[in-house]
């Protein structure tokens, strides 16, 4: 397997940190916990998706694209990074921008993400709910093609076997940190969505022989679903680094039990594992996906899940500029 093989444009700042987390560990009075501090990649406020887009972005400058064109929600982070990644080399890039909440709250259609999209000079289309949104870019991408543009697409989340890439570098990067630090981990836990983090990470672990348990927070899909989806990229990615069946479905597995209303909506158990990360940390997680996965690391832990003794991994995923988007789920004095 050779990773250097595949293009790369540099646009995150790595290595990311890893950092104990000492007043949630005796908040919670369970694991030792560390987080992996992918919040802090630095393209356009950071997240996880840059690293992703390191390797589409350079496929798509291979292919000679002068646009790309991604999908995603309406406080999308991964359209955000697209639109940012895009400036940064001296590229359009145009984003459809999908409904999945119902909120009509000005903050949330226009603050936020949404907002950096605009000032990275993005442009934009919107749609309705529902819809097969890789679907609807690729009818719009063929559109622009047909008038003389060169157009790249992205699918949602930069989640295919090359933008998972990004986070089998990932996994390499925190098990040479784990040695360099001296430290014995049990268990990885991150937030999981359109598969490519989760899917990239399995991979890179069961490439290096590592053996960390990896569980994945589910954001949107029910957990067959969601394992799924994980393992078939997975596969693919594996396939395309020359490690085909290194990982076994058996592998991948997902809690999904802290979605909430939906994709996107906040549940309870979201806005408190902000404000413990904010309040026990000065750390700031986005109500879409890094607290949702911090809520199942949270109430795992109050179960007995993970136990006093062991030490944990939170891999943050990013997306704190998105909570400018919710101020109508915070109670703030007035």
């Amino acid at each position: 397997m050779n990773l250097a093989k595949f293009p790369r444009v540099r646009l995150a700042h790595l290595a990311t940190p890893l950092e104990p987390m000492p007043r949630l560990t005796k908040l919670l009075g369970g694991p030792e916990i560390w987080i992996k501090r992918d919040d802090c990649t630095g393209l356009s406020t950071g997240g996880n998706k840059t690293r992703k887009l390191e390797y589409l972005m350079a496929e798509a400058q291979v292919q000679g694209a002068e646009m790309v064109m991604t999908q995603g929600a309406t406080q999308s982070n991964h359209a955000r990074q697209t639109a940012a990644a895009a400036a940064k080399l001296g590229m359009a890039c145009h984003i459809l921008l999908e409904d999945r909440t119902g909120y009509n709250h000005d903050n949330y259609k226009y603050n936020g993400n949404v907002l950096l999209d605009y000032l990275h000079g993005a442009t934009m289309e919107h749609r309705g709910p529902d819809l097969d949104m890789n679907a609807e870019m690729e009818a719009v991408a063929e559109t622009m093609r047909e008038e003389g543009r060169s157009v790249y697409t992205i699918p949602g989340g930069g989640s295919n076997a090359t933008g998972a890439l990004g986070y089998v570098n990932c996994a390499f990067e925190m098990l040479h940190q784990f040695v360099e630090m001296g430290l014995d981990v049990d268990h990885i836990v991150h937030a999981t969505g359109s598969a490519g983090t989760q899917a990239g990470l399995i991979t890179g672990l069961k490439a290096m022989n590592a053996d960390i348990p990896l569980l994945g927070i589910g954001v949107r899909a029910p957990k067959d679903k969601q394992e799924a989806n994980v393992f078939a990229l997975a596969e693919k990615t594996a396939e395309k680094l020359g490690c085909a069946d290194v990982v076994q479905r058996g592998d991948v597995v997902a809690n999904t039990d802290y979605v909430g209303p939906g994709y996107g909506m906040p549940a309870d158990d979201t806005l408190e594992a902000i404000e413990i990360f904010a309040r026990s940390e000065a750390i700031l997680l986005d109500p879409v996906y890094s607290a949702k996965g911090a809520a199942g690391l949270i109430d795992l832990i109050r179960k007995g899940h993970f136990k006093k003794g062991e030490r944990v991994v939170f891999l943050h995923t990013g997306g704190a500029i998105g909570l400018t988007g919710y101020t109508h789920c915070f109670d703030v004095p007035k």
